[in-house]
């Protein structure tokens, strides 16, 4: 393996280890010892890849951001033959309450993890958790005119209005679910969005 590919393997290892961290402790509580501790890195090497925890945080966010993203657009995706956008959009939310709750949005999500926490401590990473929200929004905007064109979505409001009333509905009950670590909060609001958003599939076409 060449040097730049050794050394970029290197800094995904670290990255990853210290999302899970991040994950299970909050930013703050996770030092940068514990993050190579964990990333099996030699101690001292941290600044080698990363010029400062914030600027690690800063990448942390990013790729957390990008692969969140890109699982949403392979969820959601139209596939062949073409599924209504309302399957689409329910695939996307009830994977985010799986069997196993250790699992689910309540405990692998760093928007619910960080917001209100890095809000106040770094205004790059707040900056990016936000840039990082308002795309996914837009991705949900996008699949609820979808819906409405395609017949399969009610709403009441623009989709421009409902996707981040839906999304911040799905996060309060992440929060909730974590607080009372169970999943009741997520499958309760599931099927309010089932029940509030989706036609039936007969009625579609």
């Amino acid at each position: 393996m060449k040097q730049d590919q050794k050394s970029e393997a290197t800094r995904r290892k670290i990255l990853q280890a210290g999302q899970s961290l991040v994950l299970a402790k909050g930013y703050s509580a996770v030092g940068l010892k514990q993050i190579l501790d964990a990333s099996g890195v030699p101690k001292g090497s941290f600044y080698y890849y990363f010029s400062s925890k914030e600027a690690f945080g800063c990448e942390m966010l990013e790729a957390y951001l990008h692969d969140y993203l890109s699982a949403f657009d392979k969820v959601t995706a139209q596939g062949s033959p073409a599924r209504p956008a309302s399957e689409r959009m329910m695939a996307y939310f009830a994977a985010a309450i799986p069997e196993d709750l250790s699992v689910s949005m309540a405990n692998r999500c760093l928007v619910v993890k960080l917001s209100a926490e890095i809000s106040d401590l770094s205004e790059d990473m707040r900056a990016i958790l936000d840039t990082g929200v308002d795309t996914l929004l837009a991705r949900l905007k996008d699949l609820l005119n979808q819906g409405t064109a395609d017949g399969s979505i009610k709403l009441e409001l623009s989709p421009q209005e409902t996707a981040p009333l839906l999304y911040g509905q799905w996060v309060g009950a992440a929060i909730l679910a974590k607080l009372s670590r169970s999943p009741a909060p997520l499958r309760a609001v599931l099927a309010d969005t089932r029940r509030r958003y989706m036609l039936p599939l007969t009625a579609v076409g």
